[in-house]
C-alpha cells in the first residue's frame, strides 16, 4: 500500500515537472526599434538594451524594423507570441497614427500591454537668431499682427515637429505657416538660413547650433528647465500650457503574461534610477521617466486623445 502511495506521488512529480514552464526569463528577448539604427529612438534602445539584459541574464537584442511610419515595427510586435520575448520600443507615433492613417493592420489601443514609459525628450522651440519675438508670447502676439508671415519647418507632415507644432497653434491661436521638409537635417537648415523662422524640435539635432550661437532657444515644453539648458525658460513659465515631447516607452504584445509585464516594468524603473542611465539620456538632451504599467497605460490614453484633437484641428494628412 505504501510503496503504491509512494509510486503515485512519484509520477505526480514527475508528470509536474515536465509540464512545469521555465522561469522568465529562459532565452533572448528581441526589442523591436520601427526606426533605421542611429536615430533617437534606436539610441534610447540601445541604452536600455544592455543593463536589461544584464538584470535578467539573457540578452536584449535590437531589431530595426523601419518603414511605413514605424507602422511596419509596430505590427510585427502587435502580431508576435505575447510570451514576454518580443518588446517594442515605441515613441509619439504609436499615439498618432491612428488619427493619421485611415487603416492600420493593427488596433494601436488594443495591441500593447504598456510596460514603462522611459524616457522623454522635451520640444524645444528655436527660431533663427535673427527673428525678433523673443519670447513665446512675443511670438504669439507677432504672428496674429502679422498674418501668414512666420513659417516653420518641419520633419515632414504629420512628424514630430509638425504635431507639436500644431498643438502649440490649438493651445495658442498664433497664426503660422506650415513647411515641410524631408528629415530634421534640412528642417534645421531652413531655420538657419532664415528660410523659415521656427522650428518645433527635440533638443538633440539642434544643440549644437544652439551651443554655437545659430539658433535662438525660445522655450523647452517641459515642466521644469532642463539641467543641460538652464537658461531656457519653460513656456509654463511664459504663462502658456505647453508640456509636450517625444517620448520612448516599451510595451509588450496585448496578452503577455502579467507577471512578465511587472517583471519587466520593475527592471526598467530600476534601470531609470541609476546614475549611469540618467547621464547617458541627459547627455541626449532628454529626462528619465520610468513608470509602471498603470501609469504608462493612462499616459497613453492621454496622448492618443490630445493627437486625435490636434489632427482633426489641423486638417493633417502625413505623405
Amino acid at each position: 500500500m505504501m510503496r503504491g502511495i509512494a509510486a503515485l506521488l512519484l509520477f505526480a512529480a514527475l508528470c509536474g515537472g515536465v509540464h512545469a514552464q521555465p522561469a522568465y526569463p529562459a532565452k533572448p528577448i528581441r526589442m523591436v526599434v520601427p526606426f533605421p539604427p542611429g536615430g533617437g529612438t534606436d539610441i534610447i534602445a540601445r541604452y536600455l538594451a544592455d543593463p536589461l539584459g544584464q538584470r535578467l541574464r539573457e540578452p536584449v537584442v535590437i531589431d530595426n524594423r523601419p518603414g511605413a511610419a514605424t507602422n511596419i515595427g509596430m505590427d510585427a510586435v502587435a502580431k508576435a507570441a505575447p510570451d514576454g520575448y518580443t518588446l517594442l520600443m515605441a515613441t509619439i507615433t504609436l499615439t498618432s497614427n491612428a488619427s493619421l492613417y485611415k487603416s492600420l493592420p493593427f488596433d494601436p489601443a488594443r495591441a500593447f500591454a504598456p510596460v514603462s514609459l522611459v524616457v522623454n525628450a522635451p520640444t524645444l522651440l528655436v527660431a533663427n537668431a535673427r527673428f525678433a519675438p523673443q519670447s513665446p508670447a512675443d511670438i504669439v502676439a507677432y504672428t496674429k499682427a502679422h498674418p501668414n508671415e512666420v513659417n516653420y519647418a518641419s520633419y515632414g507632415p504629420g512628424s514630430g515637429a509638425h504635431l507639436a507644432a500644431e498643438l502649440f497653434r490649438s493651445i495658442t491661436g498664433a497664426d503660422m505657416v506650415h513647411i515641410p521638409y524631408k528629415g530634421g537635417g534640412p528642417a534645421t537648415t531652413a531655420v538657419l538660413t532664415g528660410e523659415v523662422q521656427l522650428l518645433f524640435s527635440s533638443v538633440l539635432p539642434v544643440m549644437s547650433n544652439v551651443a554655437a550661437g545659430k539658433l535662438r532657444p525660445v522655450a523647452i515644453a517641459s515642466k521644469r528647465r532642463m539641467a543641460s539648458l538652464p537658461g531656457v525658460p519653460t513656456f509654463i513659465e511664459s504663462g502658456i500650457d505647453y508640456v509636450t515631447g517625444t517620448w520612448f516607452g516599451v510595451l509588450a504584445p496585448a496578452g503577455t503574461p502579467k507577471a512578465v509585464v511587472e517583471r519587466l516594468s520593475r527592471e526598467i524603473v530600476a534601470i531609470a534610477a541609476t546614475e549611469d542611465f540618467r547621464k547617458r539620456v541627459a547627455a541626449e538632451g532628454a529626462e528619465v521617466i520610468g513608470d509602471s504599467p498603470a501609469e504608462f497605460a493612462e499616459f497613453l490614453r492621454h496622448e492618443t486623445a490630445r493627437w486625435a484633437a490636434t489632427v482633426k484641428a489641423a486638417h493633417i494628412q502625413p505623405d
